[in-house]
């Protein structure tokens, strides 16, 4: 069932660009799967807050999420790495990503569907607690707990394909095998102290080593909105993800896989 889903999201993205005929272009994704029962749930309610959902709270018969990174061509991170504005092409890449994880998730729930299994669905964004700025279901951390990966000091999830792209979920009746999660962060600062490039770019300072300023960071994203409101809501900016260690890879990957070697001899 696990490879049948997989399959099935990497086929839907495979074909999207061009059934649609959207300027953006997306990488092969990476899909996990997360236990509804995982304790790392009710962590979110004093990690994020307590309104934040369970997967059982919003489907009393889950049994698993389907969680998956949807990766952009690398043209669209190095095209936004300018001073000021977020780029036009990371504007519309936001707004055709969040179309495509809807009707993704539409697909998704009429295929396991048809086996008999319930499926709900979450929006891809904006279902978050404006004066407050929390998410009731933040589609990160719920990919980290699918072991998508783990998160840098930018606040995004790094995966094995980086984090220059956006996340999906689906909660599901269907019993699926959790995905093993990470050992190691995978962010270079928080793996032995290096890098803080992504707090570099902040250009308002909203980002720091221990401290994020959501409102700061969220008038930049509002003013950006604005300028690109013409391509649907695209409240954005990813400075802080755009040409860094991390945007493409997990950048830790290797000094892990040493580490372990030298372990061994």
């Amino acid at each position: 069932m696990e490879n049948l889903i997989e399959n099935l999201i990497i086929e839907f993205v495979k074909n999207y660009s061009k059934e649609h005929d959207t300027k953006t272009k997306w990488l092969t994704p990476i899909v996990g799967f997360a236990d509804s029962c995982d304790p790392e749930f009710l962590e979110l309610k004093q990690v994020i807050a307590e309104k934040h959902l369970t997967p059982k709270e919003v489907l009393s018969e889950s049994e698993s999420v389907i969680c998956y990174f949807l990766p952009f061509e690398k043209e669209i991170n190095l095209g936004n790495v300018k001073k000021g504005l977020a780029s036009k092409d990371w504007a519309i890449s936001y707004v055709e990503t969040n179309n495509m994880i809807e009707k993704l998730n539409d697909y998704l729930s009429e295929k396991l569907g048809e086996m008999n299994h319930t499926c709900s669905k979450i929006p891809p964004t904006h279902n978050f607690d404006k004066e407050k700025l929390i998410s009731y279901w933040s589609h990160r951390h719920v990919a980290k707990i699918a072991g998508l990966g783990t998160f840098g000091i930018n606040n995004m999830l790094i995966t094995e394909k980086g984090c220059n792209g956006r996340f999906g979920s689906l909660i599901t009746s269907a019993k699926l095998k959790p995905s093993e999660k990470p050992d190691y962060e995978y962010c270079l600062y928080k793996y032995h102290g290096s890098c803080k490039l992504c707090i570099e770019k902040c250009e308002k300072e909203a980002l720091k080593i221990n401290e994020f300023d959501r409102k700061e960071c969220y008038k930049v994203c509002l003013t950006n909105q604005k300028v690109y409101e013409k391509y649907g809501v695209a409240d954005v900016c990813a400075k802080c993800l755009c040409n860094v260690p991390c945007s493409f890879k997990n950048p830790a990957k290797n000094l892990n896989d040493k580490l372990k070697s030298e372990n061994k001899s």
